[in-house]
């Protein structure tokens, strides 16, 4: 669902920057034609929560953008939204604003709507499809980190250097890089034995996610500060990506501070070495930020104003953002506390559902001191809490998708919500089933990406439920007034 709305908004980018404003095609002096109602014949079966599609009078500049503010974001909805007179009513807008795109830049000028992109459609969609693809690379990074943490790769190099190293290519220089991590304390209390050919697959993973995170920083540095020479960038989207760009920098930091932390000899003689749940969750949420961060720039960048029809839509979208805000937060934090549970391994106690074991709450729940410990250390805690959380989650997406079912507001934000009540359900599933099969590394990763999965669609939901400019707002009042 996620990828469908992705291509959609790409493809049509350009239609939206352009229709900002169409010239009028009547007269000043032709009299102001009659509000026509689209899919308001005999029968309200047209799907779209009844009133259909309002067309605003064309009598001035107002009019002119409203029917184009209006219908460009139905269009970049068009996928989901169902093959009624409306999706027609799109299509057509769509191919005439095509047509205009030279009046872009007045038509932003005058209608108030603040462009992230300078330069026009064509750079809209550049620096769209761009940010797209960091985004991408970014859900691969953390995917990819996941599988290293579950084949016990993230402690098989030593030591880091910011700029990167030459991995070992010599028979010498494998056996020296051998020999220092058998100075570890998961070498000796793990993997005491292991092959030189076993060390190469662990060393091999966890390069290749250091080496995917530094290329990612070209990738993002690179078409950058080309768009920025070519003056495509504003002032407000330069700041944004500098502070996700400086913030990427900092990961890689963060990342070697987490790995520390598993160098170090444990307390315990019983317990086996591994990094920090505190700063594996900072590593986990500030790849989260990163990622959601370039996610909203880039629906910001090819969806400027939110999808929008009558102002019944746009009454319904708010009473929806009131309940997805939270929801939203929901979401994020039962993800981060899948960290807690991959720090603690409390994916390998309790591999039992509903009950943990053969109670409902295992008994030393509380048994740390002080209290807050238990939430974050205690192994049994950490994973009622990520039940309860989960649980939580799934019910408050049933919640919203049916508080949706009954308010009138555009039906491509209906189908969004439930495909987010869809993807909630399945992550619910890959989580069990995981801890059920004792975290195997295929179902462990895919409940990783089940979680950046939801996450995704709810910061979509969220996008969409927006409150409008102005302007349209403005646009709509004078609809309603009768001529």
């Amino acid at each position: 669902m996620g990828s469908r709305v992705a291509a959609a908004l790409l493809r049509r980018g350009r239609d939206q920057a352009s229709a900002l404003m169409i010239p009028r095609l009547a007269p000043r002096s032709a009299p102001a034609p009659a509000v026509p109602r689209i899919g308001s014949g005999s029968g309200s079966g047209s799907g779209f929560g009844g009133g259909g599609c309002l067309l605003p009078p064309r009598s001035g500049t107002t009019g002119a953008f409203s029917s184009a503010s209006r219908f460009v974001p139905f269009h970049a909805f068009r996928s989901l939204a169902p093959k009624t007179s409306l999706g027609q009513c799109t299509r057509q807008m769509s191919t005439a604003t095509a047509a205009l795109n030279s009046t872009m830049a007045n038509g932003a000028a005058n209608s108030g709507l603040k462009l992230l992109v300078t330069k026009g459609p064509q750079a809209q969609k550049a620096i769209g499809i761009w940010l797209f693809g960091c985004a991408a690379w970014v859900f691969s990074l953390v995917i990819l980190g996941g599988i290293t943490r579950l084949t016990r790769s993230g402690l098989s190099m030593t030591d880091w250097k910011f700029t990167g190293e030459i991995p070992p290519v010599s028979n010498e220089a494998w056996l020296l890089g051998f020999e220092k991590y058998k100075q570890s304390p998961e070498y000796k209390r793990v993997n005491k034995g292991m092959s030189l050919e076993d060390f190469k697959f662990i060393y091999w993973m966890e390069y290749a996610h250091r080496m995917w995170g530094r290329a990612l920083g070209f990738v993002f540095a690179g078409p950058f500060a080309y768009f920025i020479a070519k003056g495509y960038v504003t002032h407000q989207l330069g700041l944004r990506l500098s502070a996700l760009f400086a913030l990427g920098g900092a990961q890689g930091l963060i990342g070697w501070w987490m790995v520390k932390s598993g160098l170090e000899e444990p307390t315990s003689e019983y317990v086996q070495p591994r990094v920090s749940p505190y700063r594996l969750a900072t590593h986990l949420t500030s790849a989260f930020v990163i990622y959601c961060g370039i996610l909203w720039t880039a629906l910001s960048v090819v969806m400027p104003d939110p999808p929008t029809g009558s102002m019944s839509w746009v009454d319904g979208a708010a009473k929806i953002r009131k309940l997805a805000i939270p929801v939203s937060a929901v979401v994020g934090i039962t993800a981060i506390s899948g960290a807690f549970v991959a720090g603690n391994d409390a994916g390998h106690a309790y591999n039992s559902f509903p009950k943990m074991g053969d109670t409902w709450i295992p008994e030393d729940v509380f048994s740390m001191e002080p209290f807050i410990r238990n939430f974050f250390e205690n192994t049994s805690t950490v994973q009622l809490n990520h039940r309860i959380l989960a649980t939580t989650t799934l019910l408050s997406v049933a919640r919203l998708w049916l508080a949706a079912r009954k308010i009138d507001m555009h039906p491509a934000v209906k189908s969004l919500i439930g495909s987010t009540l869809g993807m909630a359900a399945l992550q619910v599933t890959l989580g069990i089933s995981t801890l059920l099969m004792y975290v195997p590394t295929s179902l462990g990763s895919a409940h990783q990406a089940g979680a950046l999965t939801l996450l995704s669609l709810m910061i979509l939901l969220t996008h969409t439920l927006r409150r409008p400019s102005p302007t349209l707002l403005k646009s709509f009042a004078a609809a309603a007034k009768p001529n």
